[in-house]
């Protein structure tokens, strides 16, 4: 029984370019890494022999770039089948199943099967990229399970016109797609508090975020996926991802707020991982960067943070180190510069203040802003925003007998509230 021959366009193209050995073009890709400004980049012989395999995983966009520098061909032609495509003999399940598998079980259109001979035009990406805009501003006023299965609909769409784009088509394309992904992901963590389905959807964003080659969207990405760890008191993992997060935000050209931003994301690990004084240090290390000011310019996806935001997460952690007075100085501050339209960390914020009340002994005080925070709900769901709500209920046990606290529950438990929230 004959041997599969393996990635024969690969081995050929090694050879051609003078490298004999496996192990001659992994010395070469890791010592032409560092000429290319890529840090950190150390390629194995080993790795070299999968991409050899009869079924070659497709290479990371760092060693795309080295290994196409080197042997002077794109990517495909040397053998390799991106994972939204599966014309290979033998595509890697496992990564297929990352870029497809929620389509299938959403009853959702997948990738195709057979790579279209048609091309787009180079409107296809414009067009493909002005809904995903569109998207990322209805997410402020749409309800999450209105708004998510569009959006996931959408991402399926930017799957089956990547294979049918190029150069730059195909990275406008695959940037919307990774934003998509992103902001499905979003509602998945935030909105449905649904974890295990943020985390595959954040991979994918991931993915595409690669094929655009954009390192803040990778960045952004990756501090997002470090909230599901931390929300679990997983410390190092979220930490190794905020790592990844920063050396993604050096290759780009990062503006003060996302460095802000980055710095607020690991407070609010840190914060959830029982870590306040670290994350008191870590906002205002956030502070002094947005003082310092930068020549670039924010990206225009990043509209889910602001210096108000800041402070709405500094207040946060402040109430979580027990600093009541301070919390409750920078909530009331962060309620009266919210813009409009931030309604959902409007409710957050409300929730916060209520903490503080409560914590203080302040009972009435603390169902008041509940109400507010409930108030919002009504008009803007956001499962963060109920989490806060039902945190504070518990903090109230000690005056669950106070009149103030059972209205808090009719209002809480009301008919409207309880199937709105079963069914979210």
């Amino acid at each position: 029984m004959s041997r599969p021959a393996g990635n024969t366009r690969l081995k050929a193209a090694r050879v051609a370019a003078g490298y004999n050995s496996q192990q001659a073009l992994a010395d070469a890709m890791t010592g032409a890494a560092k000429d290319l400004g890529i840090r950190g980049l150390s390629v194995g012989v080993r790795q070299v022999r999968r991409w050899e395999s009869s079924t070659p995983p497709w290479p990371q966009p760092d060693c795309q770039r080295v290994l196409t520098h080197l042997l002077g061909q794109g990517i495909e032609s040397l053998g390799f089948t991106a994972p939204w495509k599966s014309d290979a003999q033998q595509p890697d399940p496992v990564r297929r199943d990352l870029v497809v598998g929620t389509f299938a079980a959403a009853g959702l259109a997948a990738v195709p099967k057979q790579v279209s001979a048609s091309v787009q035009p180079a409107s296809a990406g414009a067009d493909f990229e002005a809904v995903t805009r569109s998207h990322r501003r209805l997410y402020w006023t749409v309800a999450p399970a209105t708004l998510h299965p569009a959006v996931l609909a959408h991402a399926a769409l930017g799957c089956a016109l990547l294979p049918e784009t190029s150069f730059k088509t195909r990275r406008t394309v695959a940037a919307a797609l990774a934003e998509s992904y992103l902001l499905a992901g979003r509602i998945e963590f935030f909105d449905m508090r649904q974890p295990d389905a943020a985390s595959e959807t954040l991979l994918r964003a991931l993915q595409a975020a690669g094929e655009a080659d954009d390192p803040l969207l990778g960045s952004a990405v990756l501090a997002h996926s470090a909230f599901i760890p931390a929300w679990e008191g997983l410390r190092d993992k979220a930490e190794e991802r905020m790592l990844a997060a920063r050396t993604y935000a050096r290759r780009g050209p990062a503006s003060v707020e996302f460095l802000a931003w980055l710095y607020a994301v690991e407070a609010e690990c840190e914060t959830r991982c029982g870590n306040t004084r670290t994350a008191l240090r870590l906002i205002r290390q956030g502070e002094e960067v947005l003082a310092a000011g930068s020549e670039h310019s924010t990206p225009s996806w990043m509209d889910w943070f602001s210096p108000v935001r800041l402070a709405a997460f500094k207040g946060n952690t402040q109430l979580q180190a027990g600093h009541l007075p301070q919390a409750r100085e920078t909530l009331l501050r962060v309620i009266e510069e919210l813009p409009r339209g931030a309604d959902k960390q409007r409710t957050v914020v409300y929730g916060d203040l209520a903490a503080v009340e409560a914590s203080a002994g302040n009972p009435e005080e603390a169902c008041e802003y509940a109400f507010r925070a409930l108030d919002q709900l009504t008009m803007t769901w956001y499962a963060t925003g109920m989490d806060r709500v039902r945190e504070v209920r518990r903090a109230l046990t000690p005056w669950q007998h106070e009149r103030c606290v059972r209205d808090l529950d009719d209002r809480l438990y009301g008919w409207g509230t309880t199937v709105s929230a079963l069914m979210r």
